[in-house]
């Protein structure tokens, strides 16, 4: 999928990229499978602002999308391609032979009028889901199942792809995105292929106007701030002081790991590369 470029008629004009949305089939989402979506402002339920920056932008639709993948031996043709204003990868509209319409996630490759189906004897192509035992060994995989019926969790973003190295016993070795690699039980369900739209992390926004509408407020430095507000505020002239980088919540910002690995970290082997 091409990046598209504008003439510069203005300076913010001559940086802005875009996808080529020629993939596209249908542009108004099907409304059985859409719901509200209101807006949070990045607060959690007690109206406390839990995710800085967040606000404003575009009204949206959710659409709902079949993670689990639970129509076993079931075919189902692509009718439409549409954009999701949720996610940076491209959703499929899907008609299964019993007349039910479900959205999934579209592989590169998958075209209107293709067929997908689920189940341990499904083809090893793009699009449809198998568990991870009836999956050969070396195939590009996505929408991986943490958990046995818990639909896809991992490997849902616009362009990426995890790969199946290995199986042992009841588990299989996977290589994620990041480099790491994994265990997953053979059970898992994942989708063959990689995400379509791949030149999503290509696009260049241009102008602080495009950010606002994706429903991201200004961000203000820290060291312009006051001491009380900020870690890194106060000080005379542009002093940085003696100050550590830490967020606004004072957490390390460089070389602090937070993610906690007590639940999960047995079945990582290896660890991601950039780590």
């Amino acid at each position: 999928m091409p990046i598209k470029t504008y003439k510069p008629y203005t300076p913010v004009r001559r940086f802005i990229t875009t996808t080529d949305n020629s993939d596209i089939t249908k542009h108004e989402p099907e409304k059985s499978l859409i719901e509200s979506l209101p807006k949070s402002g990045g607060r959690n339920n007690t109206g406390k602002i839990m995710t800085l920056h967040r606000g404003g932008g575009h009204k949206r639709y959710y659409r709902i999308i079949d993670f689990k993948r639970e129509k076993i031996a079931m075919p189902a043709k692509v009718l439409d391609i549409e954009y999701d204003p949720n996610r940076s990868a491209r959703i499929a509209l899907v008609e299964y032979s019993d007349g039910e319409k479900r959205y999934i996630i579209q592989p590169l490759g998958l075209k209107k009028g293709d067929t997908v189906v689920s189940g341990p004897n499904s083809e090893i192509k793009p699009g449809n889901a198998l568990p991870l035992e009836n999956i050969p060994v070396g195939t590009v995989i996505h929408n991986i199942e943490i958990l046995p019926n818990c639909g896809a969790k991992l490997v849902r973003s616009a362009g990426t792809s995890a790969q199946l190295m290995a199986k042992e016993g009841a588990y299989a070795n996977v290589r994620m995105p990041s480099g790491e690699i994994r265990m997953f039980l053979n059970r898992c369900m994942a989708t063959v292929g990689q995400i379509s739209n791949i030149d999503h992390s290509n696009v260049t926004i241009g102008k602080a106007g495009r950010k606002l509408h994706l429903g991201f407020r200004p961000v203000v430095r820290g060291t312009a701030m006051n001491q009380v507000d900020h870690p890194h505020g106060g000080g005379r002239g542009k002093s940085k002081g003696n100050n550590q980088p830490r967020s606004y919540s004072n957490v390390p910002s460089k070389g602090f790991k937070t993610r906690n690995r007590k639940m999960w970290d047995w079945v990582v082997i290896r660890k991601r590369s950039k780590e």
